[in-house]
């Protein structure tokens, strides 16, 4: 089974994508989804959060983001924290995942991971897949979300790899500024390379 990382700084269209890849037949793993199910009342990563970041979270209603946010903002340094807590956690639930996609008999699995590079993940794939736009475009789509502003955009763009970067080490670039069909066009073709290559 060839394992794809999906990845792409914020606001590109990484999410839209990797369901495009789950619609042609791949089986996808989301990490911002197991870590939302981590963060859920009576879940592990609740619990961590919980013990390292007093007031953020409990058992009973979860991780409360906001105040995360708020705490991580105030102390930096408590990413490296968290991610040392979390990231273990998600790991056991993607071997598991792609374990069970090879017990299915599946050709591809992507791993749709925001922090690809930054953590280190790109060198355990076979081949990267980089969701990418024009910078205007990006920045329109994460200004109109609710709750963003140009000071959070400026801060989780710190934490990003730039996106220069990660196309120059991607084996191929998706453009999601032209539309959900082209995207879905450049996904078929990407499939179609990555088997080839299998192959």
């Amino acid at each position: 089974m060839m394992v794809v990382g999906l990845t792409g700084s914020i606001g590109m269209g990484k999410s839209t994508t990797a369901r495009l890849f789950a619609e042609e037949g791949a089986a996808v793993f989301d990490a911002d989804a197991a870590v939302a199910a981590l963060y859920e009342p009576g879940g592990a990563g609740a619990a961590a959060v919980a013990q390292a970041f007093p007031g953020c979270a409990d058992l009973q209603t979860g991780v409360d983001r906001a105040a995360l946010s708020l705490a991580l903002q105030a102390d930096p340094s408590g990413f490296a924290r968290l991610e040392a807590l979390i990231h273990p956690l998600v790991e056991a639930e993607r071997e598991a995942f792609f374990a069970a996609a090879r017990a299915e008999g599946r050709a591809l699995s992507v791993l749709d991971v925001p922090l690809l590079f930054e953590t280190g993940q790109h060198e355990r794939v076979d081949a990267i897949v980089v969701v990418s736009a024009p910078e205007d475009v990006q920045r329109g789509r994460v200004l109109a979300r609710g709750g963003m502003n140009e000071a959070k955009l400026a801060a989780i763009l710190a934490r990003q790899t730039p996106d220069s970067h990660k196309r120059a080490a991607a084996h191929h670039v998706i453009d999601t500024s032209q539309g959900i069909d082209a995207a879905r066009t450049q996904v078929r073709a990407v499939i179609a390379a990555l088997t080839g290559e299998r192959a």
